[in-house]
């Protein structure tokens, strides 16, 4: 943890940049095995959660007795390029959602099924499932005056020092990238892949999961899930990574 600080410090007093230049998907600073992984659908176990997410898209739930095709139809036609738009500003629902939200949003009022909790299964499998729809399609986050104030407050939070080793996440995504720590290199720090399968976990997991991850690693206290701070550093991201293409369902070490 020593060589973390000592790493990482010495880029605590740089004026952070807006967007890294040129624009590079996580993919690029994975090694061979990752990428192949990736690659190859057969091989990807993120995959598994896709194929579980079809089967959910097809059930009915809730005492309303519909399924998500019941509304939304064929998702390889209707739900292309959606994923690319999250975070976004519902009008239907008045306020800022990201995928999870959305969907959770979508049996509560349609199904009448009751929410799924983080990190489960079936949430993960479905956001997979519309996520991947969307491989290949370029980020487009949708222009909203609501969706401003998200911006501004996930890009101070995105620069803001927290944590015992006073670091920013700008500090490793901005400055550093493509340099080694820890046997790793470092991304730029962009969410075209998620929700993703990382080795590490030996599961699928959601952005909210990697942010918290990173929370963890400068030793801050993680934001709950559902918290604003998520979102706003959710909604930044996306923007941040606006024109790069989605890899969903990614593979990360």
């Amino acid at each position: 943890m020593r060589s973390l600080a000592l790493v990482l410090l010495a880029a605590s007093a740089l004026v952070h940049a807006e967007r890294p230049t040129p624009l590079k998907p996580g993919i690029e600073f994975a090694g061979p095995e990752v990428r192949a992984l990736q690659a190859d659908d057969f091989a990807n176990p993120g995959m598994l959660w896709v194929a579980r997410g079809e089967k959910q898209w097809r059930e009915p739930a809730g005492t309303a007795g519909k399924s998500c095709a019941d509304c939304h139809g064929d998702a390889p036609k209707t739900m292309k390029g959606v994923a690319t738009r999250f975070p976004r500003f519902d009008t239907v629902l008045a306020r800022v959602v990201n995928l999870e939200g959305k969907i959770n949003a979508c049996r509560e009022r349609r199904q009448e099924a009751g929410r799924l909790a983080p990190e489960s299964e079936e949430l993960l499998g479905l956001e997979a499932y519309v996520a991947h729809q969307s491989r290949g399609e370029a980020m487009a986050v949708d222009a909203h005056p609501a969706i401003n104030a998200y911006l501004e407050r996930g890009r101070a939070l995105y620069n803001q020092r927290i944590g015992q080793m006073n670091l920013a996440c700008t500090h490793c995504h901005d400055r550093n990238w493509g340099k080694r720590l820890l046997g790793e290199t470092i991304s730029q720090g962009h969410p075209t892949a998620f929700p993703a399968y990382r080795l590490g976990w030996e599961s699928m997991g959601s952005l909210a999961r990697r942010i918290r991850a990173c929370f963890y690693g400068v030793r801050a206290e993680m934001p709950d899930y559902g918290s604003p701070e998520l979102l706003e550093l959710e909604v930044y991201l996306a923007w941040r990574a606006k024109g790069l293409q989605m890899e969903a369902p990614g593979v990360r070490r």
